[in-house]
């Protein structure tokens, strides 16, 4: 017992030692530390200390730190206070900026590309100048229209592969497939791509991979020329022949034929009728913002033929007195949709309604094997400017537009909850189409994917 009193009471006299330097009380590695309760008064005083010496230190530190920045500001008053004012400046301007170029558009067709025109659009090096013009073009709709489209751009490639030179240790089937890529893009970035124009292209890459290695360079040209002017000559000029030929069999003496915008080939087949001595009168139905079909009424007037114009809008008026509606076409689709001028959709829904035939003019190189169910998929995006604008076209040739005043649009870029949209293109689906006139006769929409089924090697 003697030995436990004179080990323990060493320790005891230990702990009532108060903390020197920087010792803790009581505060192991391994254990926690005591409570202020079981603590001697010469501990917690201890702590107290401590706390006391921290809180100095600290405050001793931070006053410090704030000198050395008065000073430092002091030295360089013109260049540390500009970094937090100017720092943020330049991503809030670079961010309106970007929201400013943006345009308002849609959230449902964000996925459309706008037309970047000339200025938006970078040229590549190799570019061929017949392809430089042409998508100079195609972006101010100097040339628009689906076979006039097809026919410049296979005129286009025409003056590109004349003008082309193999490179060395190359062949001319393999590069100028490569050669071509860039052009076609330089055209798709001016302005999306037809479905006519698609399945030319389609068909000159085909001619261009079905040519043998052996052929010599001046050969293969002659031949890829040649077969670009039989694809212009038997699928556009002549399919065009045969579908008048066909087309005059639906027009009969005391006919109102009902047409939409100006389509190329029904001018071509009213023109027909009326010079084989057919008495009928033509009904144009137009709509903003681009007004074709004042184009397509004044060469039937100038040719002799009764005409009436009207505006979308009265299509319900002037429905009733309509016997047959003939519609051009941008591209047919398999399940027998069809795609054409903004409006189109409109003006056979009313046909249908009135149970009054609806015959579509389109030729086999428009078909596609797509599958197309309404208008948001795949579309074009005009200029909005053009909605816009209050200018209306002169029924009277060389006359300037007419221009109206006091527009709610003429600063509609101001106003934040407005957003405009100008689609080119609509679908019209296949229960509103009676009949489809085509190079291969007369066949119902749900025929498309037999016509692209036998015509197959000269779309691929």
């Amino acid at each position: 017992m003697s030995n436990d009193k004179e080990i323990s009471t060493p320790t005891k006299s230990r702990d009532s030692l108060p903390n020197k330097g920087n010792e803790t009380p009581h505060n192991d590695d391994s254990g926690a530390r005591k409570s202020q309760k079981e603590m001697t008064k010469a501990e917690r005083r201890a702590l107290q200390e401590k706390q006391r010496a921290e809180k100095e230190a600290m405050k001793q530190s931070s006053s410090s730190s704030a000198q050395k920045a008065k000073g430092g500001s002091h030295s360089s008053a013109k260049t540390i206070p500009s970094k937090p004012t100017v720092t943020p400046q330049p991503q809030t301007k670079s961010i309106s900026s970007k929201e400013d170029k943006k345009p308002k558009q849609l959230g449902l067709f964000a996925h459309l590309e706008e037309p970047k025109g000339p200025l938006g659009t970078q040229i590549p090096k190799e570019l061929h100048p017949a392809i430089l013009s042409l998508g100079l073009q195609f972006s101010e709709f100097q040339i628009s229209g689906s076979n006039a489209r097809a026919i410049a751009t296979l005129n286009a490639f025409k003056k590109v592969i004349q003008d082309y030179q193999t490179p060395p240790h190359t062949t001319f089937t393999r590069n100028l497939q490569h050669y071509l890529n860039p052009q076609i893009a330089y055209l798709v970035s001016m302005r999306p791509l037809s479905v006519s124009m698609g399945n030319a292209i389609r068909y000159l890459k085909y001619e261009i991979s079905i040519l043998s290695i052996d052929l010599p360079d001046e050969d293969a040209k002659e031949l890829l020329i040649e077969r670009i002017d039989q694809f212009i000559r038997d699928r556009i000029t002549v399919a065009d022949k045969m579908i008048v030929d066909f087309g005059l069999q639906k027009i009969q003496n005391g006919d109102v034929i009902l047409t939409y915008a100006c389509s190329s080939i029904i001018q071509s087949l009213l023109l027909e009728a009326h010079a084989k001595g057919i008495d009928f009168r033509v009904i144009v139905v137009d709509s903003r913002p681009k007004f074709e079909g004042i184009t397509l009424m004044k060469r039937l007037v100038h040719a002799g033929i009764k005409c009436t114009y009207v505006l979308i809008n009265a299509i319900g008026f002037v429905i009733k007195e309509v016997s047959k509606v003939f519609l051009g076409a941008h591209g047919m689709f398999s399940n027998g949709a069809l795609l054409s001028r903004s409006g189109t959709a409109i003006v056979a829904m009313m046909a249908h309604h009135q149970k009054i035939p609806v015959i579509v003019c389109c030729e086999t190189y428009k078909f596609s094997d797509r599958v197309q169910l309404d208008s948001f998929v795949y579309n074009e995006i005009g200029d909005v400017e053009e909605v816009a604008s209050t200018d209306r076209p002169s029924a009277t040739a060389n006359v300037s537009p007419i221009r109206t005043q006091n527009s709610a649009l003429v600063d509609w870029k101001s106003i934040p909850d407005l957003k405009l949209l100008n689609l080119l293109y609509d679908l019209t689906p296949s229960e509103f189409i009676t009949v489809v006139i085509s190079e291969v006769g007369m066949i119902p929409c749900t025929s498309v994917p037999v016509v692209l089924r036998e015509y197959r090697p000269m779309v691929q």
